[in-house]
């Protein structure tokens, strides 16, 4: 970049963080919120039709969700908060939401290496925004699908795992499972930024770690819109436009 645009290193690393903070400020309630132009109850309707054609027992799970752990160099203090025994890395961590469209639709974190799933849930406070508007356009309540980390609710179901299992409950989690490995959405953004996956330069109170994840999902979203991802092609559903995707709410 240095040959490239005839900028000192300093200068580069300015106008990079200005351009961060930028799409940060201006955008981030498009993925760190309820976005409601992407969750509609009309689109809602349609991710769900496309997750159940493809084989899913489910009629009304319109998007999966799960938890991400983002390595980072080893911080001088707090260690054993950020410590997550295991992956056995430092690290942060991230709740994300994925459409079958092939768009994260929602994000939270960052939150330290050593939480759980469900506490980053209960944290998030998504699945009240579930409980308000994850419905159909004719009122019945659709739901988001995760694994045996979350707990049970009308909006969020998961696998069966207590009790005894049956085989019709085994060919029920083959089935949802089967569908929810096509959404490779963490993938997507780590490898469209690679520099997201140098731990050595993650250095949490020297750089702004968990805003530059987010970023990067927004405009890992944006080259969908653009060109659709592996997870789009999978569903045969096409993501927003890039100019709908920014509208504002």
């Amino acid at each position: 970049m240095i040959g490239r645009f005839g900028r000192p290193v300093a200068e580069l690393c300015m106008i990079a963080n200005t351009i961060t903070d930028f799409i940060y400020n201006y955008h981030k309630q498009k993925i760190t919120e309820w976005n409601h132009d992407l969750l509609s109850p009309e689109y809602l309707q349609v991710y769900a039709n496309a997750i159940h054609e493809k084989g899913a027992p489910y009629e009304n799970c319109f998007g999966f969700i799960d938890g991400t752990v983002r390595p980072i160099s080893r911080p001088t203090k707090h260690q054993r908060i950020v410590y997550n025994g295991h992956k056995r890395v430092h690290s942060l961590k991230f709740q994300c939401v994925a459409l079958p469209n092939g768009l994260i639709a929602h994000i939270f974190g960052p939150v330290e290496g050593k939480k759980h799933d469900a506490g980053m849930l209960a944290d998030s406070n998504f699945l009240q925004d579930l409980e308000q508007n994850a419905f159909s356009v004719d009122g019945r309540p659709l739901c988001i699908y995760g694994d045996p980390a979350y707990p049970q609710r009308i909006h969020l179901q998961a696998s069966f795992r207590h009790g005894v299992i049956t085989d019709r409950m085994k060919e029920f989690n083959k089935q949802m499972s089967s569908v929810r490995v096509s959404v490779e959405w963490f993938g997507d953004v780590i490898n469209s930024f690679r520099f997201m996956d140098f731990k050595k330069n993650l250095k949490i109170g020297l750089s702004s770690v968990g805003k530059a994840y987010i970023v990067c999902a927004l405009l890992r979203n944006s080259l969908t819109c653009m060109y659709g991802n592996i997870t789009s092609k999978f569903f045969q559903l096409d993501p927003s436009t890039l100019e709908n995707y920014f509208i504002t709410n």
